[in-house]
């Protein structure tokens, strides 16, 4: 392992923490006190071990978790954002369709349509 990374087992307890805490705002100094590292060192070994920031990580996580959630149409949009940890539904519509190319909506249409197609 090269120094300009973080241990294995330190990235394993942030991802678990980040899991665990998805709902909450996760700032960096809160991720970097749970490895017990300065915000500045941990945000320089977390891009160096997983190649993205930590605030872009969490994005990513809250993202996967969105589109899972997108596959239940039970549950409405705007609770979706709230649950994976957006602010507010236009927040996480917009971020949404800026990194994975389509609106929520969209998305679910086109999960919807992937299913009857299978059926």
């Amino acid at each position: 392992m090269a120094e300009s990374q973080l241990p294995a087992y330190r990235l394993r307890c942030i991802e678990a923490h980040i899991a665990e805490h998805l709902q909450s705002p996760l700032r960096l100094d809160e991720l970097s006190a749970v490895v017990h590292m300065s915000a500045f060192h941990f945000a320089r070994l977390f891009k160096h071990s997983t190649g993205v920031s930590p605030h872009r990580f969490v994005i990513q996580r809250r993202l996967e978790q969105a589109r899972a959630l997108l596959a239940m149409p039970a549950v409405s949009i705007a609770e979706i954002a709230r649950v994976v940890g957006f602010r507010s539904h236009s927040h996480f519509a917009t971020t949404f369709r800026q990194i994975v190319g389509v609106t929520p909506s969209q998305y679910r249409d086109a999960s919807r349509a992937g299913v009857k197609d299978r059926a």
